[in-house]
């Protein structure tokens, strides 16, 4: 494959190749997002299987089985029993801010490996458990391991790849999560079926099948240049560069890495450093971004995606393999995604997912409304009616997969300076996770409560971020990401916060000098 270099704003541009190496490297790495989808993808399908429910949450089963006259809307309303689906992600905004110092003083490779054993030990408790504080310790070990993963992952995706096709081999990322989705769903389908009510142990267990994959991964993968040179080895870092690019003229791409790792090691407090106002628009983008892709809904459609299909008449199976299909449209989206995050830009695919989401929210909100009202009753729910529902919800699947669900990883991991770069990445997850537990924790409840009016409610969190997008998100598709700043000081807002093209060169300038 010839060596390829797009230009950017100040005319640079690093040859290098997109090896087999960085291929399968980028692939592997990648499986790190297996363990984040899996469980999205098994919590919500265990959580609508009986047997399940009437060993660990009787009340819930009752609640669903025994009452006929219950509102369809408030069947699954349990705290306990949400808190055994959210308690993962306020562990795992916790451990990734630990994560963030493992990261950076000790590589992205070790980070990866806590988070696959920490994961392992989580799927063997849960699998195993008796009472419910088992399920919720093995939530918790869960969520450890996840956000050291998340941590990790996207950062070294984005180190490893040469800056042509960064965004696709980051959105491998996403591809893991979404199949990890697919793979919890369709195992769901067939344990639930499994004589004697046990699969749920099963499907919980079978989290150790990915959780061994990233810790292998872990131990063979080779370590990115930057985080080398973050750690002061830096021939064995040119050696790497060279090998990662497949060509032997790596020296101006090192030297600005050796630049910026320079930079970074005279901040000695990365975290208050995010606070200085020349990164105000990386910190914005840190909290925005994860806010906004919780705030679309999705998590409440994938990890309780078989228990609001039951909700709205379809059955506890056919709510399950409505699940799968909704799965199945995940992961094909998600490479559409990869096909032309690098071909379309970040922006267009943000801005064309917002539209599609927003209209999909709509139309699956007066549909479910006008069948149950806000008394949450009905009688059987049509075929052609179930299959308009699901029709929808997977065209919003599908606008997410293909925009905020990848994007909402590649853009902060991409956009941040190796100085801030492992606590403003750990500020993403942190964010990320927050809004996940608390959507996690209260979808239930809000459910209840507002009705089919739940789904406008996210529809205009869509509408918001499509519009933060348009005025605030710069393109960052072909750009080093060394040289990402450039992107801030062309920028019409942003440019008011960060220092000037003089000022940038000048400075490139004297280092180099310095280094000479």
């Amino acid at each position: 494959m010839p060596a390829v270099g797009i230009s950017v704003g100040n005319g640079k541009e690093y040859p290098g190749n997109l090896t087999p190496f960085v291929l399968v490297t980028c692939i592997v790495a990648a499986m790190g997002g297996l363990i984040f989808g899996y469980d999205i993808g098994i919590s919500g399908g265990v959580t609508s299987m009986d047997p399940f429910l009437q060993k660990f949450f009787p009340s819930v089963f009752r609640q669903k089985n025994d009452d006929t006259t219950t509102n369809k809307y408030c069947q699954y309303d349990s705290q306990t029993l949400t808190m055994f689906t959210s308690s993962l992600y306020l562990a795992a905004l916790l451990s990734s801010l630990v994560a963030s110092t493992v990261t950076r003083k000790f590589g992205r490779k070790l980070s990866m490996l806590f988070g696959g054993i920490l994961f392992f030990a989580g799927a063997l408790l849960n699998g195993l458990a008796q009472k419910v504080w088992m399920l919720i310790v093995g939530r918790i070990l869960l969520g450890f391991g996840i956000g050291f993963a998340n941590q990790a992952v996207p950062l070294y995706l984005s180190e490893m790849a040469p800056y042509k096709y960064r965004g696709s081999l980051n959105i491998g990322f996403q591809l893991s999560i979404t199949t990890g989705i697919l793979i919890a769903n369709i195992l769901n389908y067939f344990f639930a079926k499994i004589d004697g009510g046990w699969g749920w142990r099963l499907s919980l267990g079978g989290a150790m099948v990915p959780a061994l994959i990233i810790t292998v991964g872990s131990l063979v993968l080779p370590d990115t240049a930057n985080s080398m040179i973050e750690r002061g080895d830096h021939e064995k870092a040119k050696t790497q560069l060279r090998r990662v690019r497949g060509v032997n003229d790596v020296d101006e791409e090192f030297n600005d890495l050796v630049m910026a790792s320079e930079e970074s090691m005279k901040v000695e407090h990365p975290w208050r450093n995010l606070l200085q106002r020349k990164y105000r628009p990386h910190l914005t983008m840190a909290i925005a971004i994860p806010f906004f892709q919780q705030l679309t809904g999705i998590n409440v459609i994938m990890f309780y995606a078989p228990v609001l299909f039951d909700t709205i008449g379809f059955g506890s199976k056919a709510a399950l393999m409505s699940a799968v299909i909704t799965g199945v449209v995940n992961v094909v989206a998600t490479m559409v995604s990869i096909y032309g995050v690098d071909k379309w830009g970040r922006r267009r695919l943000f801005l064309e997912g917002g539209v599609q989401m927003f209209i999909c929210q709509i139309i699956v909100a007066a549909c479910i409304g006008a069948k149950f009202g806000v008394d949450g009753t009905a009688g059987d729910l049509p075929r052609w009616y179930a299959i308009v529902v699901v029709l929808f919800i997977c065209a919003y699947v599908a606008g997410f997969a293909w925009s905020w669900g990848p994007l909402g990883w590649l853009v902060p991991s991409e956009i941040f300076p190796l100085e801030i770069r492992s606590a403003a990445q750990s500020v993403n997850v942190s964010v990320n996770m927050f809004f996940t537990f608390i959507v996690a924790q209260i979808f239930l409840t809000m459910l209840c409560h507002l009705k089919f009016g739940l789904f406008l409610v996210f529809a205009f969190f869509v509408c918001v971020m499509s519009v933060f997008v348009f005025f605030f998100l710069p393109e960052t598709k072909g750009i080093p990401i060394e040289e990402m700043g450039q992107v801030w000081r062309c920028h019409w807002f942003w440019s008011r916060f960060v220092e000037d093209e003089a000022e940038y060169a000048n400075r490139k300038i004297e280092m180099g000098k310095a280094g000479r």
